[in-house]
Formats: C-alpha cells, sequence, structure tokens
C-alpha cells in the first residue's frame, strides 16, 4: 500500500510517532501491529491519502468488515 501510494515508511512513522523499524516489520510481514494500532495506521493514512486508508481496510480487513 505504502508503495501505491508513495508514501515513505518514515513519513507514515512519522504521522505515527512510532519508530521506522515498527513500520518495516509490519509492512514485511515480520510482524502485525495491534488492533489499536490498526485503527492508528488508518487514521494517519486518512490524513496523508483518503484512498489509501480505504484500500489499506480493504486489504487488510477484506470482507470482516
Amino acid at each position: 500500500m505504502l508503495e501505491t501510494y508513495n508514501i515513505s515508511q518514515y513519513s507514515l512513522a512519522a504521522v505515527l510517532d512510532v519508530e521506522r523499524n515498527n513500520v518495516y516489520r509490519w509492512a514485511n510481514e515480520k510482524r502485525d501491529p495491534s488492533a489499536e494500532t490498526v485503527v492508528e495506521i488508518v487514521r494517519a493514512l486518512r490524513s496523508m491519502n483518503p484512498q489509501a486508508a480505504e484500500d489499506f481496510v480493504n486489504l487488510y480487513l477484506g470482507n470482516e468488515i
């Protein structure tokens, strides 16, 4: 999702106020974000690019919503 919308891991980490290492781990499926963090990611993406946020929700949660 980050590559598709040209959002750097660094910029997402800055908006989330977390270390870039965390974003790297999530993006590379080395670690899953907590449910609370998923909500924060959606909010951060929405502030950066609303379409990226919508696509993230669809990709991450799929048919669960």
